[in-house]
């Protein structure tokens, strides 16, 4: 056994990345907070089955209690369901499902036993800077990943409220709006007060897209961001991001716990089904499961919700601090309002787009940070995303001074 696992260690060595690290800012990933770490180990150990309570009575009441703390961490309601899946996209795909559920029963249709064939169809609405998990959900879910209609943005990657209005004008028949708190490149959130008046008014499902963007419910400087969120009908967000779990842990939240269970349970003969208890399996789309709630749980234990609010405004100061150490050197260009954690940078020249793919690579084999490419409204830029709970304003300080140097 310990040559096996000595084996392991040595080639992950040479083949794993250092996303735990305190500069590692090419995706927004996070780290893991030792609570959460340590508590994963146990769950390793213990080898539970979350689907039913019957499997594992200590997870299901670890998860209904992770549950409510989620729901009062970000400002949700208490009466909103939660489920527990593999990350953002899976939460996205169960929120998509519960709308796809509950439309089609407004339109008297019940698809979980009658399937898409024949049914009334569905208008599906996102934004133009939707990610790319939403089409893919909607791919998963038979609703096609072309079929919908987008809505145009503004300069900063936010849904034009106006748009939609104009894009809802006239619909009848089911629909389902998707919008997002977070753009991944800018970090800007979808209006969502006026997003949901007009959703509202359609008769519309509103699913949220709140990857990382969810957590600044956390903070009270940062909370207002969400206004509207309560006006949502589903959303999703993963744990691995600003709740610095690790992986396989992301989280979907329904208005509409009917709906939600609805369209995840299927019966079995040899699963009693009772209200006495709470089943994890009716929230979300796998039954063999690990216990993703339990490092949820240690992180929110260990940090309290100061401490969530505390990593999120960190962050949230980091990004500020590198835009502003970026933005005095020319020839760099921070081309967004910085209102989270997202900084997108480029190197402007001659020819912008080849300097700034340049930079990034000179970034990467330099080794102080790591930064990844996106490209922004047609132009090439360096993506900053600072999500971990372990760096600091000397990281920041560091991973600048290596960006500038790498820019020439």
């Amino acid at each position: 056994m310990h040559a096996v696992v000595d084996r392991i260690a040595d080639g992950g060595r040479r083949g794993t990345i250092a996303s735990q690290g305190p500069r590692f800012f090419g995706f927004v990933v996070g780290g893991s907070v030792p609570a959460a770490t340590a508590a994963d180990w146990l769950v390793s150990a213990w080898d539970q089955n979350s689907a039913v309570f019957a499997l594992s009575p200590v997870v299901s009441v670890v998860e209904s209690v992770t549950a409510s703390w989620l729901l009062e961490l970000v400002g949700l309601p208490p009466t909103w369901s939660t489920g527990f899946v593999t990350g953002c996209q899976m939460a996205n795909f169960t929120g998509l499902a519960a709308a796809r559920h509950h439309v089609l029963a407004q339109a008297g249709w019940d698809v979980g036993a009658q399937g898409l064939f024949g049914a009334p169809p569905i208008d599906v609405i996102v934004s133009e800077e939707s990610h790319y998990t939403i089409f893919g959900a909607l791919r998963l879910l038979g609703l096609g990943a072309e079929r919908l209609r987008r809505v145009p943005t503004d300069a900063q990657g936010r849904m034009r409220a106006d748009a939609l209005r104009e894009t809802l004008r006239g619909g009848t028949g089911p629909c389902i709006v998707c919008a997002q708190a977070g753009n991944v490149n800018t970090g800007a959130f979808d209006p969502l007060v006026e997003i949901a008046e007009a959703t509202r008014a359609r008769g519309a499902w509103l699913h949220v897209d709140g990857a990382f963007g969810l957590w600044a419910g956390a903070s009270p400087s940062h909370r207002p961001l969400l206004d509207g969120i309560t006006q949502a009908d589903s959303v999703a967000a993963d744990a691995h991001k600003w709740l610095n779990v690790p992986y396989d842990c992301g989280v979907v939240f329904s208005a509409h716990p009917e709906a939600h269970r609805r369209a995840m349970t299927v019966s079995s003969a040899y699963i009693l089904e009772t209200d006495a208890e709470r089943d994890p399996r009716d929230f979300a789309p796998e039954e063999s499961r690990r216990a993703r709630a339990v490092p949820v749980y240690a992180a929110l234990r260990s940090l309290g919700a100061d401490g969530v609010a505390e990593i999120v405004d960190r962050c949230c100061h980091h990004a500020t601090r590198m835009a502003e150490l970026l933005k005095v050197h020319p020839p760099l260009r921070v081309l967004n309002d910085v209102v989270l954690n997202q900084v997108l940078v480029r190197v402007e020249g001659q020819d912008p787009d080849a300097l700034t793919r340049a930079m990034i690579a000179r970034v990467q084999q330099d080794g102080t940070c790591w930064c990844g490419g996106t490209t922004w409204h047609g132009m090439a830029a360096m993506r900053i995303s600072i999500s971990n709970w372990s760096t600091t304003d000397a990281d920041i300080d560091r991973a600048a001074d290596a960006i500038v140097r790498c820019s020439t």
